[in-house]
């Protein structure tokens, strides 16, 4: 007697949950064998209960930490998973991935984790509000100032997955939104969702997810939207259909979720004119199609479907593919030894993939080449077409989500360009030349149709991550038929899930509210004679268990001589007339008469606020923002007033960095320059003692 498929749980309000008695299930199964694996059901799962739970438990847990500190527990998650990874491996093989393909899912899921918690920590501040850009001054005395600030979306970040990546899908989405302090809940592909669920699984396992930061919905949620509204945010990958019921919903309409999709997309791949078969770019862009059009089976929203060429060249390039498809590929059970693609995700999306190709042979494209696979279940050979007529509207509107890629020629660069914009917004392109003139109007004329382009030569045809391989540093999206959302493109993705806010206010307000100090708020300040008479502490004997934003210093003036800026002329060997010909530096619309090195003025300036004891300050590791305002001329004066801007411990150490907002006056309280030092902090002194032991 054959045991009942085990039902994919969800987790929801703090709890694994799958309904009981379930009048309705859902079969999955083995991708590679047909055999039913497990069953799905949501029948009476609690949707609204688990968004408030989110809004409520989640959004308390998350805001309780710091941007640094939940960028380091997305670290350490990535750690975990990497620990259980085999695991991972092991149960992805039923979706049809290959080893190869696991990479690309497994370990790309767990990398983007690991990027996303270095750019947090090394490019957001510490604390729990972003500032954006620079102040603007609203009033003429200074008094009433305005900025930009994020702060956290105050609902639920909610994901709607597609099948082809069960857990770079998630993890791709997670990590930012995390990150921002907003919880997820997420509705992966039913097809593969158990291998989203066992990744859930090991996130929770591991003891790092605080409370309500993350839920998962195994199976249908077709009342998910229904509970949403302008606090909470919905990124969907899947199918342009269905992004466009979703963006339909009343609630995307008229309650302002937010909402952003990535969906199909006919990618191109340009070979330059250049690029001839004995060239390297030649070689470079047939390994890049055939790789694209085989990995994960050619499911992958990123792959190669549209290969356009040089005029009369549509063979040579056929015949190339197919001879690395032959030699390279190998399709079957991805568990059996040496198979290099396996199939697709169900028997379902072979049909799809089917129905495809034959509106393609109908719109006047001739299979080309047909790779060999077994038959039945979901396995599905690499099939190319080729099109007499370039322009055949299906061609540039008909996705075979599989491996399936279609060659097209071209006459001139200009039709290139607008052969690759007929798949009205895409995702990714490539362009392979090793011309420059070739790749800059291939590149930049089909720029604006697509959300990433990779310029493809023998230089970084070893290196290059490839085509078809998004990475967390740049954005994944694209315009038009893509979807129009971006995902990913380094911290820019963490502010998706947060909310852009203009705060007008005195400088001390904003002081107040950011975290960081600005010009005119109010500063406790000591002078060199106070602290040499120990009426004051120099804010450079402070740890950061005792500096506070607004402690600053007031130094004494010093005087520029002739000397002092011939001398420094001559010793850094910069002998720019400004500094050393008194009537050309005289004849100059900006100088009085020869004038004083701006380096240093800013050496100056060290020497007028250093504190030279060793202490808290443990090292200066750069200036930032700086500029030259005011010349300073021979007899001029100059001082320096030094104010703790901003204070970012860091969470796994046992020092921060101190941003000191630095202002140079001169005898007549003209700004000479303003700039930021940057320097390390320990957060006590003496600090503790390092056991070198261990």
């Amino acid at each position: 007697m054959t045991s009942t498929p085990t039902l994919v749980p969800s987790f929801i309000k703090g709890t694994w949950w799958a309904p009981e008695n379930p009048g309705k299930t859902t079969d999955v199964v083995d991708a590679a064998t047909g055999e039913v694996i497990y069953q799905v059901s949501t029948e009476g799962l609690d949707t609204a209960g688990a968004i408030d739970y989110a809004r409520t438990v989640g959004q308390q847990n998350l805001q309780n930490l710091t941007i640094h500190e939940r960028a380091l527990r997305i670290k350490h998650i990535a750690q975990y998973l990497t620990q259980h990874k085999q695991s991972l491996y092991d149960i992805s093989f039923s979706t049809g991935a290959t080893q190869r393909d696991h990479y690309i899912d497994v370990d790309g899921g767990i990398g983007t984790l690991f990027t996303f918690s270095s750019k947090g920590r090394r490019e957001l501040p510490n604390s729990k509000v972003i500032i954006d850009g620079n102040i603007e001054v609203l009033s003429r005395d200074g008094s009433f100032i305005g900025e930009h600030i994020y702060t956290t979306l105050p609902g639920v970040a909610v994901e709607i997955n597609a099948f082809n990546f069960p857990i770079w899908g998630m993890l791709e989405k997670f990590a930012p939104a995390f990150i921002a302090g907003m919880p997820t809940i997420v509705k992966p592909a039913t097809p593969t969702g158990y291998v989203t669920e066992a990744t859930v699984r090991l996130m929770l396992d591991s003891g790092l997810l605080p409370e309500g930061s993350l839920q998962l919905i195994s199976g249908s949620a077709r009342d998910l939207l229904d509970y949403l509204d302008y606090r909470d945010h919905v990124a969907f990958t899947g199918s342009a259909a269905t992004a466009q019921v979703l963006r339909n919903h009343p609630h995307v309409q008229t309650k302002g979720v937010r909402f952003t999709a990535e969906t199909d997309s006919l990618n191109a791949a340009i070979l330059g004119p250049d690029a001839l078969a004995s060239t390297p770019e030649f070689d470079a862009f047939i390994k890049s199609v055939m790789v694209e059009i085989t990995a994960k089976a050619g499911q992958k929203c990123t792959a190669v479907r549209r290969v356009i060429v040089p005029s009369g060249r549509s063979q040579e390039v056929i015949d190339a593919l197919a001879a690395k498809v032959s030699e390279r590929i190998r399709v079957g059970d991805p568990r059996e030894e040496g198979v290099t693609m396996g199939s697709l995700a169900s028997p379902e999306q072979k049909a799809e993939v089917a129905k495809a190709v034959d509106r393609l042979v109908a719109s006047g494209g001739e299979i080309a080449f047909q790779g060999e696979a077994p038959e039945g279940t979901s396995f599905f050979p690499v099939t190319v077409l080729k099109f007499a007529d370039a322009r055949t509207p299906e061609v540039h509107s008909v996705e075979a989500f599989g491996p399936v890629t279609s060659v097209l020629e071209y006459k001139s660069l200009n039709e290139a360009v607008e052969l690759a914009a007929m798949g009205g917004g895409s995702l990714v392109a490539s362009v392979c030349t090793h011309d420059d003139a070739t790749a800059n109007q291939l590149a930049l004329g089909i720029a604006a149709h697509h959300g990433r382009v990779l310029v493809l030569d023998r230089e970084d045809a070893k290196t290059s991550t490839g085509h078809g391989s998004p990475v967390p540093h740049l954005v994944h999206g694209g315009p038009g038929r893509a979807g129009g959302g971006e995902e990913l493109g380094g911290v820019r993705a963490v502010k998706h899930y947060m909310q852009r806010t203009a705060i007008q206010g005195s400088p001390n307000k904003l002081t107040a509210l950011t975290g960081v100090w600005h010009s005119g708020a109010d500063a406790k300040t000591v002078t060199r004679a106070q602290v040499d008479a120990g009426a004051g502490v120099h804010p450079f004997r402070k740890s950061l268990a005792e500096l506070e934003i607004g402690d600053q210093f007031a130094s004494d003036l010093r005087t520029v001589t002739l000397e002092d800026i011939t001398a420094f002329a001559h010793e850094t060997g910069d002998m720019f007339y400004a500094h050393t010909d008194e009537e050309a530096a005289t004849a100059n619309p900006f100088f009085p008469r020869r004038v004083a090195h701006g380096y240093l003025l800013v050496s100056w300036a060290a020497g007028l606020f250093v504190d030279p004891a060793p202490g808290p300050v443990l090292a200066n590791y750069g200036l930032e923002n700086l500029r030259f305002i005011t010349p300073v001329t021979y007899h001029d004066a100059i001082r320096v007033t030094l104010t703790a801007k901003k204070i970012t411990p860091r969470v796994t150490d046992d020092y921060g960095e101190v941003a000191w907002d630095a202002v140079l006056h001169n005898q007549n309280d003209e700004i000479v320059a303003t700039y930021d030092v940057l320097t390390l902090v320990a957060k006590t002194w003496p600090m503790p003692e390092v056991d070198e032991a261990n």
